[in-house]
């Protein structure tokens, strides 16, 4: 079992896993649910469908199964491509993010102690299960976290599992509705005449970044590994590689139907007892998001969408897709989403200590 927590899964399981039934299912579904949301102009098509036709079946019975080896591997995939994004120039932009990553601060503190009270009152979530559920983002660490504090563990995943869905179905639409098409600068240009040394060179320094991350226990250690080895070798100028579009749709497919594969264990009606509840959660998380964007747009010349992608509840890789679809500066949504998470990690313990002392 602990094997198939590590970030690279290299085992026997997991090889099978990519041959079986359930994956297959999954692929079966999820092509033909991204050439209809396509046809349809729906945004982020490839992830879009993959992951609400999965959830669908997943919720009605169908066994769904994403082995752990191809998300990672994908995973690295899309590291690589935000990092096409990393320049020299993005060192001396990171001075600046030290006040946006004070707003992330106050931020988390700000939604776990408002978002935790409102479950707790009106979901009658016990008080620990409440602040899990409560966390802006950070799913799997919180559930490991949850399991030692000896709380209802299919309420937390449940909760953010709903909200990760309303979030990543809901802001594409937004985006698509509100952002200025003309500034959209999605590319869909390849460079041809690429050198496969520099793509192998790019992989494996990714992975060693990845498995010495992993050994000292640095969260989100796939997509931290991979953006760190992909920005110093190309600002080295060692190697660069600018990945196909075509093949990020074929990721785009994989990720979104491994969200849809999270609801395996789920039903309806579980869903349904938490849905309204998480409605309202996500609602209060949007809208501090949305005055944490605001408050950062006071501080740092940033696009809002770039801002309120930052500062939006969703899960880490998840989002840095949508930043990725629409051009939103993804190298800086994704440092502040690891960020998020290494607060959450700091800041969740602490609150239990204080609710523990005072009980």
């Amino acid at each position: 079992m602990m094997q198939n927590n590590q970030a690279i899964p290299f085992n026997k399981e997991n090889f099978k896993q990519i041959f079986s039934i359930p994956f297959i299912s999954v692929i079966i579904l999820s092509i033909p649910s991204a050439i209809i949301a396509e046809y349809f102009n729906i945004p982020l098509a490839w992830f879009l469908g993959p992951m609400l036709i999965t959830s669908l079946a997943s919720l009605m019975g169908l066994k769904t199964k994403m082995p752990k080896l191809v998300l990672s591997s994908i995973l690295i995939i899309l590291g690589l491509y935000i990092g096409n994004y990393i320049d020299k120039d993005l060192f001396n932009q990171m001075q600046d993010w030290l006040w946006t990553s004070f707003i992330m601060l106050n931020y988390i503190i700000l939604s776990v102690l408002i978002v935790s009270k409102y479950l707790e009152k009106f979901s009658k979530y016990e008080k620990k299960t409440s602040i899990f559920s409560a966390a802006p983002g950070a799913l799997g660490p919180l559930m490991i976290l949850a399991e030692d504090a000896k709380t209802e563990l299919s309420q937390v995943a449940t909760s953010h599992l709903i909200r990760l869905i309303i979030i990543i179905t809901v802001f594409p639409f937004i985006v698509n509705s509100f952002y200025d098409e003309g500034s959209l600068n999605i590319s869909e240009k390849t460079v041809v005449n690429q050198n496969l040394y520099h793509l192998i060179i790019l992989i494996i320094s990714s992975v060693i970044l990845i498995l010495f991350f992993e050994k000292i226990k640095v969260p989100a250690a796939l997509l931290a590994g991979t953006l760190l080895a992909s920005g110093l070798l190309q600002i080295t100028d060692i190697a660069s590689y600018q990945i196909s579009p075509d093949i990020i749709d074929y990721c785009l497919l994989i990720l979104g139907s491994s969200v849809g594969c999270r609801f395996a264990d789920k039903t309806f009606s579980e869903i349904g007892r938490n849905a309204m509840h998480s409605f309202v959660a996500t609602f209060l998380l949007v809208i501090l998001g949305v005055a944490a964007a605001g408050v950062a747009g006071l501080v740092i010349d940033k696009n809002f969408f770039t801002l309120l992608l930052s500062y939006c509840p969703g899960g880490i890789y998840e989002v840095a897709v949508i930043a990725i679809f629409f051009d939103l500066d993804p190298e800086f949504v994704s440092f502040h989403h690891i960020i998020r998470l290494l607060m959450i990690l700091f800041i969740v313990p602490i609150i239990l200590k204080i609710i523990s002392k005072k009980a």
